[in-house]
């Protein structure tokens, strides 16, 4: 039941993540047609940072446990057995830890502008906190991804990011092919 909630959560910020990529295309559509026609969207560049505020943060979760976020695992690719459980380990720890860190920090800047008030000074005069909850709601939901892998490794599973490797030349020519990740 808990893997489907947190599944879902992880698929949903995915597809949040798209929702404001196709938020931003649009805009900037508008916006370039629009000044062929004489048509002027005055907060449209603030709005589409916030998007992409919103989209990059979003992302993050789903793309770390699908396994596309980039990694360098030249020493965990060495490593077998229980060495590579406690370095793999010890790797979720310390982003764990990172991701948790900053969520702290987002979550309460995001509070303390809702509290304060505070407005966006550009064109388009929003409360701040509605495009930082993004921000927050990104950084949170990468920090719960992190500590879920965490748990999943600890139990001495395979880590769901971690794709088994090509067993030929064909496959591997096919997943460079379709843009999957290696």
């Amino acid at each position: 039941m808990i893997r489907r909630v947190l599944d879902g959560l992880y698929l949903f910020a995915g597809y949040a993540a798209g929702g404001f990529l196709v938020a931003i295309f649009l805009l900037m559509m508008v916006m370039s047609v629009g000044r062929e026609v004489g048509l002027n969207l005055p907060a449209g560049d603030d709005i589409a940072s916030w998007c992409m505020a919103a989209m990059a943060f979003l992302g993050l979760a789903h793309t770390f446990k699908r396994g596309d976020m980039i990694r360098v695992g030249l020493l965990l690719e060495r490593l077998t057995g229980r060495a590579r459980q406690l370095a793999e380990l010890f790797a979720l720890a310390v982003a764990a830890a990172f991701a948790l860190y900053f969520t702290g920090y987002a979550v309460g800047m995001t509070w303390d502008s809702y509290r304060f008030g505070d407005m966006a000074q550009g064109v388009l005069a929003i409360p701040l906190w509605i495009p930082q909850t993004g921000f927050a709601l990104g950084l949170a939901i990468l920090g719960l991804a992190l500590l879920d892998e965490l748990v999943r490794v600890a139990r001495g599973l395979k880590p769901s990011y971690e794709k088994d490797r090509p067993t030929s030349p064909d496959e591997l020519v096919e997943r460079i092919a379709s843009g999957e990740s290696l």
